[in-house]
């Protein structure tokens, strides 16, 4: 008896066990303010690198970002997994939280035991509804924030407040996990790379100190194929000097369509131009992977963090000591389509019922902020967030507009800003893109819209890591790849195994 115990045990252990995922390499590139339509179906024509991109892989339609739609909360919810979920402030706390999921992970499971035939354990996402990657809940809730329990600000920008802890540790990004997994990972001008994260720093880390030049990304592109097959690579001894072996992921961050976006316009010539910039580099990459022998063992992932639309200096321009006196606030952080306020002791009230009655504009107290944008539950989000219509941009005055300098010695003010994001992100504008192809990925595949939090379970798959909790959509990735009937990056066994292993067991008890 206790030997044919012992061997059921075994089974069920065996079948709770996740297997180790086979993986290949990734690359992954995040072209900044990438809007949706400059890869569209007639943009295509005149972009090849793009076009016979889309032809050997997958494109979506569009992605929806991320609420705000501004950089560093898209960053974070595209590369982040599990959090201790959004208002715990402890370890302790967190691991309730996590019981408390795990019980209604098994309400699934008992569901499923009622059906008339067994079916695969639904995945996480399926199974519940679990807040994991959204800007509330990893805390990187905007370019500029306000930390009042510390008085320490997160601006965008290079300074030391920025690196702390305090922002980056409330989740942990891909690269996190699969530096700690001893995978190797090599990162160009990525924003957060530099950042010890939870104790850990990638492989490699390529530190953005300005904006990459065209030439930079070349390099940083020609670079990361190499680090994937040191065999025939022509990598300096510095990039090799500790770190030995290939890479698993690598990954490039190219600003230059964003910057010109806001420069000009997402319409200009100046932007356009940044396109094909970017188009050129992707028709090199393609010749160089086959050149490097990489096609069988190499997918590639192209996305954005949001788009981009128009905005007027003449007309559309909301100036709020106009209508505060700017004394009443304890902190102001942002410019643009979103702003955030936090009133000084006792003017909350005034405050609010006095910008509430401006045009063109919403202000929402914290917590009627819509639940939609997931977004005010957030640690850093303040009392009262202003949010702009589109096209509309909110600022103290008109002399704390922004302006762009040029890139001579004298750095002279050239221009105001034509271009800007961060409005509501359902708005047409604000989406971006996604495209992917390698061995894993079908081939000449549109696919429908995702959104940005979809990303990491993909990712997690086709690197062959178990994805952290998180809300992202397997069923709306999963038809992208070759073998879309494999189950879910870290899914459960099939409730058919494990039924049968505890049926077995009692049966042996009675």
């Amino acid at each position: 008896m206790a030997g044919k115990l012992g061997v059921l045990l075994l089974a069920l252990v065996l079948s709770l066990a996740q297997p180790a995922s086979a993986h290949r390499k990734l690359l992954v590139f995040l072209l900044d303010g990438f809007r949706a339509d400059y890869i569209s179906d007639e943009a295509l024509e005149s972009l090849p690198g793009f076009k016979e991109i889309v032809s050997k892989g997958v494109k979506v339609d569009y992605l929806t970002p991320d609420f705000p739609t501004l950089s560093y909360p898209n960053y974070y919810s595209l590369m982040t997994g599990f959090v201790w979920l959004q208002e715990t402030h402890s370890r302790q706390e967190g691991l309730a939280r996590v019981a408390a999921e795990l019980e209604g992970v098994l309400k699934a499971f008992d569901s499923e035991l009622s059906k008339p035939s067994f079916r695969r354990f639904p995945t996480r996402s399926q199974a519940v509804s679990t807040p994991g990657r959204h800007c509330e809940v990893h805390q990187m809730t905007g370019n500029y924030m306000w930390d009042p329990n510390t008085n320490k600000s997160f601006d965008l920008g290079i300074n030391r407040d920025s690196r702390l802890p305090l922002w980056w540790n409330g989740s942990e990004p891909l690269w996190v996990t699969l530096t700690k997994a001893q995978r190797k990972v090599y990162m160009y001008y990525w924003p957060g790379c530099e950042v010890e994260i939870l104790g850990v720093r990638p492989t490699y880390c390529l530190e953005y100190k300005s904006v990459p030049t065209d030439i930079n990304f070349v390099n940083a592109v020609s670079g990361a194929l190499d680090v994937f097959n040191l065999k025939n690579a022509e990598v300096s001894r510095a990039l090799l000097n500790s770190r030995s072996g290939q890479a698993d992921l690598a990954a490039i961050y190219y600003e230059r369509v964003d910057v010109e976006g806001h420069h000009y316009g997402p319409s200009s010539a100046q932007r356009k131009d940044a396109v094909k910039a970017v188009d050129t580099v992707m028709a090199y990459m393609t010749k160089w992977i086959q050149e490097r022998e990489l096609q069988d063992d190499l997918n590639v992932i192209i996305f954005s963090d949001h788009g981009m639309t128009d905005i007027s200096w003449i007309d559309k321009v909301i100036e709020l000591d106009n209508y505060i006196s700017l004394r009443d606030l304890q902190q102001l952080k942002g410019r643009g389509p979103v702003v955030s306020l936090w009133p000084a002791p006792g003017k909350h009230s005034e405050i609010y019922n006095k910008v509430r009655r401006v045009e063109h504009m919403t202000v929402y107290k914290k917590e009627d902020i819509p639940s939609r944008f997931y977004y005010k539950k957030g640690k850093f989000v303040s009392p009262l967030t202003l949010e702009a219509d589109e096209g509309w941009f909110i600022t103290e005055n008109r002399e704390s507009l922004p302006f762009w300098m040029n890139s001579t010695v004298t750095r002279k003010p050239e221009g105001w800003h034509w271009g800007w994001h961060g409005y509501d992100n359902e708005l047409r504008a604000m989406r971006g893109i996604f495209l992917a192809f390698g061995p894993d990925f079908k081939s000449d595949f549109r696919a429908a819209p995702i959104r940005v939090v979809d990303i990491y379970n993909l990712m997690c798959k086709v690197t062959g890591v178990t994805p952290l909790p998180n809300n992202g959509s397997w069923s709306r990735v999963m038809c992208m790849l070759k073998d879309p009937a494999s189950s879910a990056p870290g899914a459960p066994p099939s409730a058919c195994t494990l039924v049968t292993v505890l049926l077995a067991l009692l049966a042996m008890l009675a």
